[in-house]
C-alpha cells in the first residue's frame, strides 16, 4: 500500500515538473521524483533562443510544451502625458500560478487610477480557462487598462470551456488575437537573448505563415 502511495506521488510530481512517468519501480528513481519540487515562475528580459524557437513555433500539434512563455510590454500614460514603458517575460510549468496570472500577481498588482494601461503580452499559446477568467475579472474591475493578447497557437481550442472562456474575454474588452509572421520577428528582436555585439536575423520556419493561417481561421470561427 506504501509503494503505490510513494508510485502515485512520483507520478503527481513527474506531471508536475514535465518528467516522463517511467521507471518508477526502480527506488531510486521514485525517490528522486517524490522530491522533485515544482517549477516556479522565472521572470527575465531576454529568453534563451532555444526555448524561443520551440516554445513559440505555432505547431498545430504542441506535443512536449508544457509552459507557457508571455512576453509582455506595459505602456503607462500619466496625466502629463508621459510615457513609461516597460518589457520582460514570464514562463511556467503549468504549476502553481499560470503566468497570466503571474503578471496581474506580480508585474502589475495594481493600477493607479489616474494612469492609463496599454498593455501587450505576445505568448506562446492563448490562455486556458481559468485563466481568461482572470483576466475577464481584472479588466472589469480596471477599466484604465487596455489589453492585447498575441498568441502564436490556441491552447485546446476545440473544448467547448476553452472557446467560451475566449469569448468572455473577447466580451471583456480584450483584443485577441493569432501571431503573424512579423509578430514572431518582434519577439525575436526584443525578448530573445542575442549573441553579445551581434545582432542575428530572424529566420522563419517554413510552415509559419500556412500555421498563422489556420489558427487565425479556427480563432475568427470561436469568437463570431
Amino acid at each position: 500500500m506504501a509503494q503505490k502511495e510513494e508510485a502515485a506521488a512520483a507520478a503527481a510530481a513527474a506531471s508536475q515538473n514535465g518528467e516522463d512517468l517511467e521507471d518508477l519501480d526502480d527506488p531510486e528513481k521514485l525517490k528522486e521524483l517524490i522530491e522533485l519540487p515544482p517549477f516556479e515562475i522565472v521572470t527575465g528580459e531576454r529568453l534563451p533562443v532555444n526555448f524561443f524557437k520551440f516554445q513559440f513555433r505555432n505547431v498545430e500539434y504542441s506535443s512536449g510544451r508544457n509552459k507557457t512563455f508571455l512576453c509582455y510590454v506595459v505602456e503607462a500614460q500619466g496625466k502629463g502625458g508621459q510615457v513609461q514603458a516597460s518589457r520582460g517575460y514570464l514562463e511556467d510549468e503549468h504549476a502553481a500560478a499560470h503566468a497570466e496570472e503571474a503578471f496581474f500577481n506580480t508585474i502589475l498588482p495594481a493600477c493607479d487610477p489616474a494612469v492609463r494601461y496599454n498593455v501587450t503580452w505576445y505568448v506562446s499559446s492563448s490562455p486556458c480557462a481559468a485563466c481568461a477568467d482572470r483576466i475577464v475579472r481584472t479588466l472589469g474591475k480596471t477599466k484604465n487598462l487596455r489589453l492585447l493578447i498575441l498568441v502564436g497557437r490556441l491552447f485546446m481550442w476545440e473544448e467547448p470551456d476553452v472557446q467560451a472562456a475566449l469569448r468572455r474575454l473577447k466580451e471583456a474588452g480584450c483584443r485577441l488575437r493569432i501571431m503573424k509572421p512579423q509578430d514572431f520577428e518582434y519577439v525575436w528582436q526584443n525578448f530573445v537573448e542575442q549573441e553579445e555585439g551581434e545582432s542575428k536575423a530572424f529566420e522563419p520556419w517554413e510552415d509559419i505563415q500556412e500555421n498563422f493561417l489556420y489558427y487565425e481561421e479556427k480563432l475568427a470561427d470561436i469568437l463570431k
